[in-house]
């Protein structure tokens, strides 16, 4: 028992990762980006090009993928996404699939459709192990990493968003950009910078994930529901909701799939279901917006 609730909290703690910038582009910018798992993608195939064009090491490659579609978002925010923050959210969905798809396309035209596979490095392949029978610990050290690596982030980006200069500029332009720009914000830098970590942090979830979650060129269609779902469960005004949302939703899905094979990822939606039908709002919202 003990074994399959840690590996459903490095499950969640690999979807909070994966999800945070489309909760952020969702919730602070009001802008709802479905292309968020083809910066994923984009992040997991950086890692394996560099890794086996380049010979870098995998450690190495992980900030790189950040960085890579991170300046990839900003582009994009720069000169195509920008344009569409005013309209209405179905323009938003309509255009942000479409680059899903010609993503998954380019693609698949460019390295294949094969599943590509991630060679860890030997530290990262043991397992560690405590207790015996029911109650045993069994702890796959990358596993162990990725934990380690989400709860970093997540205290960071709350600390980034609740106590700096930044994250109250980011607020301040997200409930009302017009007062804020007459008061000296750069706004369009503001969602510019917004947009390229959340961009970032897509990219450095698909490189965490390639190995446990597989990578191919459908990856962004196959994982947008879950993006979705932790969103929808946590809401997107805060950190913590899609943190408890993907905890609650990773640890559901190993429990289900192990004890229930037959449903498989089935109980991952009665459990959004539930919770929607108790709290439609999500988890943790707030009144308010841009």
């Amino acid at each position: 028992m003990p074994t399959l609730i840690f590996d459903g909290v490095a499950y969640g703690m690999l979807l909070f990762v994966l999800a945070l910038g489309l909760a952020v582009t969702m919730g602070l910018m009001n802008f709802i980006n479905l292309a968020h798992g083809a910066f994923a993608m984009v992040g997991g195939y950086a890692v394996i090009l560099l890794m086996q064009k380049q010979g870098w090491p995998f450690l190495l490659c992980l900030p790189a993928a950040f960085v890579i579609t991170a300046l990839l978002g900003a582009v994009l925010e720069r000169l195509l996404y920008r344009r569409l923050y005013g309209r209405s959210h179905l323009d938003q969905v309509l255009f942000s699939i479409g680059l899903t798809f010609m993503a998954v396309a380019t693609v698949d035209y460019l390295v294949g459709s094969q599943q590509q596979n991630v060679q860890l490095p030997e530290i990262f392949r043991q397992r560690f192990e405590f207790g015996s029978g029911f109650w045993m610990l069994g702890m796959g050290a990358y596993r162990l990493f990725i934990v380690v690596v989400c709860v970093v982030l997540a205290l960071v980006l709350q600390q980034l968003l609740a106590r700096t200069r930044f994250g109250s500029r980011l607020r301040a332009a997200v409930d009302d950009p017009r007062v804020a720009a007459g008061l000296g914000i750069p706004v369009d830098r503001v969602f510019l910078v917004t947009f390229a970590v959340g961009s970032g942090l897509a990219g450095l979830g698909g490189a965490l994930g390639a190995d446990i979650l597989g990578l191919d060129p459908s990856f962004p269609l196959k994982f947008m529901v879950y993006f979705l779902i932790v969103c929808a469960v946590g809401g997107t005004s805060s950190i913590t909701g899609p943190l408890v949302a993907a905890l609650l939703l990773g640890i559901a899905d190993v429990m289900g799939k192990y004890y229930v094979p037959k449903l498989g990822s089935f109980i991952v939606y009665l459990l959004m279901i539930g919770i929607l039908l108790w709290r439609p709002q999500g988890l943790f919202s707030r009144e308010g917006g841009r």
